[in-house]
């Protein structure tokens, strides 16, 4: 899906001039950014939401710059370490400051955004097939028709099972549908008394956001118009979505305090849940923690119109006034190529980004990552409009009101739209 600038200005009675004058790269001080084209040379920084602790730290400038400068030694890279917790922030303070980094990771969804500011430039589609990208890979990366990331890893939101469960149930299939799903969750949850010590299913120790956009877009739903200027979640659809989480908590086979935090064995991982939401770095934390239950896990992909797969992941952006931008570039597109993409996703358990590394000995040694590259076809992205920086962060406090009873799942995605719908007449 791609998102338009234009559309936005000419609706809001900016017209065509302002449009065109809009989407022009300037720099702070108003004039355009530097030829790319130029000598790759100069200091350039790099705000990086990957390549976490020494290791990361080690792996990313005792090696990849270390391949990078070999190529381009006229070029000095600073890296600024960061998490997705404060990466919005420091791009923000960069752009009021004057300061933007030179070349950035994003986060899926955050490209129409900072494309929309001017904060990153366009980059040539020549590379969007420069290596083999699924195009729901790319969707993310484009903003009104242009191309202004390369994406590295993906992590995607999977379900997965315990197949000793469903055997000492006698199940042999996973759920089709969401109806398949309520069904096999209430076979699946063990009470003690009235306790109930095993839930069916555990939709709640991934974020409850990318947890209903999965759903969402598994019942045919959309979170936006294809201009990003029209909400749709607050569709039946959306409520529905919502809905369901509900009506499996009033029914016993969901619970919302029976959760884990990140890096803790997971509910499957405890035995406190048959099925769970979860990401492919699953497969990493049971060699770690649960080397035994590796052959007692399996994953699938859930729908209930349609099948589908939340694809999150970072992607790498050039600043649109970096003053070396040629160097800028050449980062960026180093960045995206496969060796940094391959290194990037092996630390964290991501999914690369291209296609033809799953031959990898390390996506064929990791079944999750090998599973959700099979189903890259099936996969959707949250975000979708300019506003989506401020949406995002109202959208998890207000499905909770659901949750905990404060609301109905109506009234939830009500407010939700309208929070959603005042950021977007604010662009």
């Amino acid at each position: 899906m791609e998102f338009s600038r234009r559309s936005f200005l000419t609706a809001m009675g900016l017209g065509t001039a302002a449009a065109v004058a809009g989407c022009a790269t300037t720099s702070p001080s108003g004039s355009s950014a530097a030829d790319p084209t130029g000598p790759v040379e100069g200091d350039i920084t790099f705000l990086c939401a990957l390549f976490e602790g020494a290791t990361g730290k080690d792996t990313l400038e005792g090696k990849l710059l270390k391949q990078f400068n070999e190529k381009y030694p006229d070029v000095n890279v600073t890296v600024d370490y960061t998490d997705y917790g404060s990466l919005n922030e420091k791009i923000t303070t960069g752009l009021a400051s004057g300061l933007m980094p030179d070349v950035v990771t994003l986060g899926v969804g955050w490209i129409p955004p900072f494309a929309f500011k001017n904060a990153i430039a366009p980059l040539p589609e020549s590379l969007a097939t420069r290596y083999t990208y699924e195009e729901r890979v790319l969707e993310p990366s484009r903003f009104d028709g242009k191309l202004y990331a390369l994406p590295m890893v993906l992590d995607t939101r999977i379900v997965a099972y315990r197949k000793d469960f469903f055997e000492e149930a006698g199940i042999k299939d996973t759920p089709k549908n969401w109806d398949e799903l309520r069904e096999i969750a209430k076979q699946l949850t063990v009470k003690e008394g009235d306790k109930v010590t095993r839930v069916g299913f555990d939709p709640f120790s991934i974020d409850l956001r990318q947890c209903w956009e999965t759903f969402l877009f598994g019942n045919s739903g959309e979170l936006f118009s294809a201009d990003g200027r029209e909400v749709l979640f607050d569709s039946p659809e959306g409520v529905a979505s919502l809905q369901l989480f509900l009506d499996m908590m009033a029914d016993g086979s969901a619970d919302f305090a029976l959760t884990t935090e990140a890096g803790q064995p997971t509910t499957l991982q405890q035995g406190t849940s048959a099925i769970m939401m979860t990401n492919n770095s699953l497969y990493v934390q049971l060699e770690q923690q649960s080397p035994e239950l590796i052959d007692k896990i399996g994953t699938f992909v859930l729908g209930n119109t349609d099948p589908a797969m939340l694809q999150g992941g970072t992607m790498v952006s050039q600043s649109a006034t970096s003053k070396n931008p040629a160097a800028a570039r050449a980062l960026v597109e180093f960045l995206g190529s496969p060796d940094p993409v391959l290194v990037a996703s092996e630390q964290r358990g991501s999914v690369p980004a291209i296609s033809d590394l799953k031959d990898s000995e390390y996506v064929q040694g990791n079944p999750m990552v090998a599973f959700a590259l099979e189903n890259l076809g099936k996969a959707r992205s949250e975000g979708g409009t300019p506003a989506w920086m401020e949406i995002r962060e109202k959208i998890k406090p207000t499905l909770e009101t659901a949750i905990v009873g404060q609301q109905t799942a109506q009234q939830a995605i009500d407010q939700l739209a309208g929070i959603a719908n005042d950021a977007i007449a604010r662009l």
